[in-house]
């Protein structure tokens, strides 16, 4: 037996629309999800609606559960939460997260579904795909206490690390962005913020999120003696150039790239990609987290929300997509 459900695709050069999919009956071992609730990643996505993904990186972008092929058409996204309606009883009736694309109801693995803890929102908990980047981010850049921290880019990325960050000790962490409304989203996190020209200096570390060569550059002005960039831009298929005479010799600097597809060097031994979710999704537990929330959408509007969110005519962090009743 299958099931009719809706589900979003990216169908060609800035287009998209919902389309029907067949949904299986799950089999042993496998679950039913209804989603609840999803988030558009809108650095990646809209980058896949603009057809900027690199032609050698196609096997790379993939998303676990994609369908189709880049460029177009392709079923794509990772932020889905949902309730198990089938499967195995321990399961059955638990709100749970997946790395699922937009889609009404979906059949996948019981393993690659995490259950989301009783004190974290179901509609917060979509926040946990960019939550574990900035997890394996930090396992990467290993801050120690009393460390002076910019964070360029006030993205979902970019706020999801300094979020991280405001709990560390003795930290001093700004948040950098050219958007001076991103300074509420700070105050939110509990950190501070600057404009690029105001960034305080020194900085022993610096994590760039903006997927800009201006924040790149400013990362490697901010640093420090011997300081560190970790990078965290994905660009697609732009070209940056770097500033590497100057100081970036003399003042021994370094730049050094973090991906969430592979668990960070530092923590790989002990910890495995589920270790990681389920740790970012108990760290949801804080509500400071919902200021990372700023638009939602019905599932059925979805195709003119993204067109919206790739011109710029909706701002957002991280917009959320709310599912109708069963």
């Amino acid at each position: 037996m299958t099931r009719t459900e809706r589900a979003f695709w990216f169908k060609s050069l800035e287009e998209s629309e919902l389309r029907f999919s067949e949904v299986p009956e799950p089999g042993d071992g496998e679950v039913l999800v209804r989603s609840l609730f999803s988030g558009v990643s809108r650095g990646t996505e809209t980058l896949v609606f603009r057809g900027g993904v690199p032609e050698n990186q196609y096997d790379v972008m993939r998303a676990p559960f994609q369908d189709g092929d880049f460029p177009w058409p392709v079923k794509y996204g990772y932020l889905n939460v949902g309730i198990v309606e089938q499967g195995p009883p321990e399961l059955l009736g638990r709100t749970v997260f997946c790395l699922y694309p937009h889609q009404t109801r979906y059949v996948v693995p019981a393993e690659a579904v995490t259950v989301v803890p009783d004190d974290v929102p179901p509609a917060r908990a979509v926040l946990a795909g960019t939550l574990e980047t900035a997890v394996n981010a930090l396992w990467d850049a290993a801050p120690l206490v009393g460390d002076r921290i910019a964070v360029i880019g006030a993205g979902m990325v970019g706020c999801s690390v300094a979020g991280l960050l405001a709990g560390f000790p003795g930290v001093r962490v700004q948040l950098v962005d050219v958007d001076p409304q991103r300074e509420e989203v700070a105050k939110a996190l509990g950190v501070e913020f600057a404009l690029p020209e105001d960034a305080l200096g020194e900085c022993d570390l610096v994590v760039h999120t903006s997927a800009t060569e201006a924040g790149l550059n400013r990362s490697l002005e901010l640093l420090g003696h011997e300081g560190e960039v970790i990078e965290l831009s994905w660009y697609g298929d732009r070209r940056v150039s770097l500033p590497l005479g100057e100081f970036f010799h003399s003042k021994r600097l370094s730049v050094r790239s973090s991906q969430v597809g592979s668990v960070s060097p530092a923590r790989r031994a002990r910890r495995g990609y589920s270790d990681r979710l389920a740790l970012a999704l108990r760290l949801l537990a804080d509500p400071k987290y919902d200021a990372l929330i700023t638009g939602e959408s019905d599932f059925d509007d979805l195709p003119g929300v993204m067109s919206r969110l790739a011109n710029g005519e909706l701002p957002a962090l991280c917009h959320r997509i709310v599912y109708g009743p069963a």
